[in-house]
C-alpha cells in the first residue's frame, strides 16, 4: 500500500468527470492496489472519504469511513469503511439538510452547503457485487460529498452563501458548537 498524493482544488483532475470501470477492471490487481491506496490515504488525512480523482485517477471509486471520534470530524455517525464502485445517488425524500463540508481537495476551508436528507446510493462493492445503502441526515452527506467528485464537483460548487466560508480554526472557534452547525430544511 502507498500513500497517494492529494489533487488540490485548480487542478483540472477534479473538475473531469470520471469514468466508470468495469468488473473484470476492478477485480483486476491495478483497481485493488488502488482501493488500499484510497484507504490508506484517506485515513493518513483523517477525511471521512476520498475519491479517487482526488488522487489524480479518474475512475468512480471512492471510499468512506467515519470511525467513533473520527480526528476530524467527531460529530458525524459512524459509518463503517465502505468501498462504493460506479455508485448512483438517488434523493428518497424532498427533505434537505444544511451543515458545513470540508475536503481534502480544499484545504483549511469549510463552507455551508445544502444536500438531500434522504437518498439511496447503488454502487458495487470492492468484489464487484451490488450493494445498496440508504442514508440520512449527516451521513447522507458525506455520500453525496464522495460522489460529487466523480462528476468533477467540490463543495465550494454547491456553497448556499458565500459569506459561510471559514477556516478550520475559524470553524472550530465560532461555529462548531452552535447550533447553526448541521439544519434541517424542507425544499420548496
Amino acid at each position: 500500500m502507498a500513500l497517494l498524493k492529494i489533487a488540490e482544488v485548480g487542478n483540472p483532475i477534479l473538475r473531469r468527470r470520471s469514468r466508470e470501470v468495469s468488473r473484470e477492471e476492478l477485480l483486476g490487481p491495478t483497481m485493488q492496489t488502488l482501493i488500499d491506496d484510497l484507504i490508506e490515504t484517506m485515513r493518513d488525512a483523517d477525511g471521512a472519504g476520498i475519491a479517487a480523482p482526488q488522487v489524480h485517477l479518474p475512475v468512480r471509486i471512492c471510499v468512506i469511513e467515519i470511525r467513533p471520534n473520527h480526528p476530524r470530524y467527531p460529530e458525524k455517525e459512524p459509518i463503517p469503511l465502505t468501498v462504493l464502485v460506479n455508485p448512483v445517488v438517488t434523493p428518497t425524500s424532498d427533505a434537505t439538510l444544511e451543515s458545513f463540508e470540508g475536503c481534502l481537495s480544499v484545504p483549511n476551508l469549510r463552507g455551508r452547503v445544502r444536500r438531500h436528507a434522504d437518498i439511496l446510493v447503488r454502487f458495487w462493492d470492492r468484489a464487484g457485487q451490488e450493494r445498496e445503502v440508504r442514508a440520512h441526515g449527516i451521513q447522507a452527506v458525506t455520500y453525496q460529498h464522495e460522489c460529487d467528485h466523480l462528476d468533477g464537483r467540490l463543495f465550494v460548487d454547491r456553497v448556499t452563501d458565500p459569506t459561510s466560508f471559514t477556516t478550520w480554526r475559524n470553524y472550530a472557534t465560532f461555529v462548531k458548537d452552535s447550533k447553526d452547525v448541521a439544519v434541517p430544511a424542507a425544499v420548496r
